[in-house]
């Protein structure tokens, strides 16, 4: 297999989360929009991505899931902002977006609880070595990700961090 420099990037993620991806639910007050991503030099061999926003920090043991996409053509090379949002209908009809650990579909942002430290926001995009993952809107991140790591040929990651201060902060 040829190594190629699979990156990912996006024009709505810095270091820090803004309000429009802080989720709006849980005591958070933010916009809850999907970042804008696109990614380059994936393996030419790549027949689907699948891309997730998973936070290692969340006090649950196991942390939390705030995105999981999958069965994006191998021709996806971006996807717009606003695309976690299922109502918007903005991708392709053969795309899953599964339920999250908010139990609802598509893309839940960050909302970490308050007073806690600073959480990790890892965006994955991975290039799959099959054209669809056998599952549907319903699967849970468990079985999501079993496919996933099953099938990666590569992937890339933004990291970005957020922390919800208490009221008398």
């Amino acid at each position: 297999m040829k190594v190629t420099n699979f990156t990912l990037y996006s024009d709505d993620i810095q270091g820090q989360a803004t309000d429009d991806l802080v989720f709006n639910d849980f005591g958070c007050s933010g916009q809850n929009q999907s970042p804008q991503l696109s990614w380059k030099n994936a393996p030419e061999d790549t027949k689907s991505f699948a891309v997730t926003l998973y936070d290692p920090d969340a006090p649950t043991g196991s942390g939390w899931w705030h995105w999981l996409v999958f069965n994006l053509p191998a021709t996806t090379d971006t996807l717009p902002k606003g695309a976690g949002d299922i109502n918007l209908d903005i991708l392709p009809k053969q795309v899953i977006q599964s339920i999250n650990d908010y139990s609802i579909y598509g893309y839940g942002g960050p909302c970490p609880p308050q007073g806690d430290k600073p959480h990790a926001y890892i965006l994955t995009v991975y290039a799959l070595s099959i054209p669809e993952i056998p599952l549907d809107k319903d699967a849970n991140a468990a079985k999501v990700g079993f496919y996933i790591n099953q099938n990666t040929i590569a992937k890339a990651s933004l990291i970005f961090y957020h922390e919800r201060c208490c009221e008398d902060c």
